[in-house]
């Protein structure tokens, strides 16, 4: 039976017009009023009052809030929000933390410091390491009714949802070996099969390690193997099949998708996780999945912080087919899967949310129109921050969707390769003023037609990969239109051997417009800091490079290997069936695409127009159309300070002067700003 305020119902039938208001608290009961005086214990509960409000036809005109009050709610469920919770224009459904408290919603459960003891078992004892022996503490996770622990993975693919360890709000580290760093194949003795270079294979794959360490793992029940087998832009977690010590050969249980070696130039690099015998440093630790224990050698004494285990394989919340619900202000974290997903419906909100230590993405906006994701921070997940899309790409129609004033870093802190920052998809997605920073791979990853990115600040990504980009698409000719324009990319990439770029439109992208962008050291190795690989129609003009390698660079492909790439059944089926590329709306809104498919051999380019080229050691490589661009090299270009990444140009500046029809470029307003629900800047570092 639901039990709503007398007095709010009073309210509402007599003044309609009114928004309405629940709330909810830690220390609530289910069975209050849901008043401030009275509140609720669950988001259940109050979802439920609102549901009583519409079906009782008393739903107000204003909407209706839910104010949730300062504590710690643990979720192991979702909280689901289905289409009849939702709002309308004009009177939407609000979820939000009472202002200045914090709410924090937890997709795990906090561990008692009393339920570790030292470990005393003998047989555990001989297989950690001896510094480790009078530290390690376990906990009975049977006996806390804590019983489902998910499986690390034998193969390719996504790393599954399971348990991770956090003390006083840091992740944990797996037990690992080595500590730091990366331990290196010495020898492929069989790369298992690689249809890439061709190469057949009934085998796994098999190669030497140096030293004698994986000795200590004889008694280990399982051992998993994290590297970067071949390429340094595909990392994957392959469970070891069998080791040979005498020969120093590790055999792995099923291959990995590309092969042993053969990719990246040597050495390849792993480290083996979950490993008892490797919990040697303080803040490790080890589930034991078949006896349900878990090991841990605490940073600093328990009672001094406060551990908690990750468990919610469910997002923490989860709005489905609902629409104009806004959920804002709250903390959402620690949670084995994702920590907010959104599909569906229409014109929802996420607002000023913390969303961070997730075992999967922080967020993920699928579908829908016009849903908003605004001055939200994310870090610390496991994967992505943020995978937004929408829109129809057989019609060319937008989705509406915007992505402001958020602070997204530290990512990709359990699959190291191909989890973004944002990964955007579809039609039509506006993200601007973004401040994205920190990444083992690439930042932005964009599929999809008429997106628009600007005024954000990108740095530090590519920190541990190769070939690869700050901003990466490719391998669709059909996803055109984006336009990327007063974005600040520096300190981007590695100097690993092939290299990476700021901007990188891979295998056949074209028709992208890179337009007033600042490149600050924003490419590795041989690329540009703008890098088109076999692409064309793409325009790079009134940007500024300072110290880059190489400013603009484009990888051309020969007839023959643009026909193949043309001809593969696969990308007929991107250009002809998923999308009509040689039918409107297509050839209306890109009419270069007209004869796309019929080359005549005639060389399709790349625009290189005026932009302003400071301390690079090359301007361009590969075969663009060049106009009216300025290579400085001992010349003042008038930066207001440099030294402190300030690029805005001086009033006096030469560059305007110096390149007919240079636009100014509006520096001063890229990154973060302040407003009402991003009251505060972070520091920057």
């Amino acid at each position: 039976m639901r039990v709503i305020s007398w007095a709010v119902m009073f309210v509402l039938a007599a003044f309609p017009a009114l928004a309405a208001e629940f709330h909810v608290a830690a220390g609530g009961d289910d069975t209050h009023a849901g008043t401030a005086s009275a509140p609720f214990a669950s988001l259940e509960r109050a979802r439920d009052a609102v549901r009583a409000l519409k079906e009782g036809e008393a739903f107000p005109e204003g909407g209706v809030t839910v104010w949730l009050h300062r504590g710690v709610y643990p979720r192991l469920a979702a909280f689901v929000l289905e289409e009849r919770d939702g709002g309308a224009s004009n009177a939407r459904v609000v979820y939000r933390a009472v202002p200045g408290d914090d709410v924090r919603l937890i997709g795990g459960r906090e561990i008692a410091s009393g339920a570790f003891q030292p470990a005393r078992d003998e047989a555990v004892l001989a297989r950690v390491d001896e510094a480790a022996r009078g530290q390690v503490l376990v906990a009975d996770l049977r006996a806390l009714g804590i019983s489902e622990y998910g499986n690390l993975p034998d193969a390719y693919g996504d790393p599954p949802a399971i348990p991770e360890l956090f003390f006083d709000g840091q992740r944990m580290t797996l037990a690992r070996w080595p500590n730091d760093g990366w331990a290196h194949i010495a020898e492929v003795i069989e790369s298992g099969p690689a249809p890439w270079r061709n190469h057949a294979s009934d085998q796994p794959g098999t190669f030497k390690y140096t030293g004698d360490r994986p000795r200590r793992w004889q008694s280990a029940p399982g051992i998993w193997l994290y590297g970067y087998w071949c390429f340094d832009w595909s990392s994957e977690t392959i469970k070891a099949g069998s080791i040979d010590t005498e020969r120093r050969e590790i055999t792995l249980v099923k291959p990995h998708g590309y092969g042993i070696g053969g990719g990246n130039p040597p050495p390849r690099r792993y480290i083996a996780i979950n490993l008892l015998e490797e919990l040697d440093s303080p803040g490790e630790y080890y589930l034991d999945r078949d006896a349900g224990r878990l090991y841990f050698w605490p940073p600093k004494p328990l009672a001094q912080g406060c551990a908690a285990l990750s468990l919610a394989t469910e997002p923490v919340i989860r709005v489905e087919n609902a629409s104009f619900v806004t959920i804002q202000g709250l903390t959402i974290e620690m949670c084995a899967g994702n920590g907010i997903e959104m599909r569906d419906g229409r014109e929802n909100e996420l607002l000023a949310c913390t969303i961070r230590r997730t075992g999967h993405a922080g967020a993920i906006v699928d579908g829908g129109l016009n849903h908003a994701v605004k001055a939200c921070d994310i870090y610390e997940t496991g994967m992505a921050g943020l995978h937004i899309g929408g829109g129809d790409r057989a019609t060319l129609t937008p989705s509406g969707h915007l992505v402001f004033n958020n602070h997204i870093h530290h990512i990709g802190e359990r699959k190291r390769t191909h989890a973004y920052h944002l990964h955007l998809t579809g039609v039509g997605i506006h993200v601007a003023y973004n401040l994205l920073h920190d990444a083992p791979h690439q930042s932005i990853g964009l599929a999809g037609n008429d997106h628009l990115f600007e005024y954000n600040e990108i740095h530090h990504s590519g920190q541990d990969s190769d070939d690869c980009g700050a901003f990466y698409m490719g391998r669709n000719p059909s996803e055109r239109g984006t336009v990327l324009r007063y974005n600040f990319w520096h300190h981007t990439g590695s100097e690993r051997a092939h290299g990476s770029a700021a901007v990188y439109f891979d295998d056949g992208s074209g028709g992208q417009t890179v337009f007033g962008n600042v490149f600050y050291k924003a490419a590795g190795g041989s690329f540009g800091a703008v890098f088109v690989h076999g692409g064309h129609d793409n325009l790079v003009e009134n940007n500024i490079f300072v110290e880059c390698p190489v400013a603009v660079r484009q990888a051309p492909w020969a007839d023959a290997a643009w026909r193949q790439f043309l001809d593969d059944p696969d990308r007929q089926t991107k250009l002809l069936r998923d999308v009509d590329i040689t039918n409107p709306p297509y050839t209306d809104k890109y009419p270069e695409l007209r004869g796309y498919l019929e080359w005549d051999g005639q060389p399709r380019l790349n625009k290189a127009f005026r932009n302003a080229i400071y301390k690079c050691e090359r301007f361009v490589d590969g075969n663009w159309e060049i106009m009216n661009n300025w290579v400085m090299r001992d010349e003042d270009p008038g930066f207001v300070d440099a030294g402190q990444l300030n690029f805005q140009l001086r009033e006096d500046s030469v560059i305007p002067r110096r390149i007919e029809g240079f636009q100014p470029i509006p520096f001063e307003r890229i990154g973060l700003v302040k407003d009402a629900l991003r009251p505060v800047l972070p520091e920057k570092p």
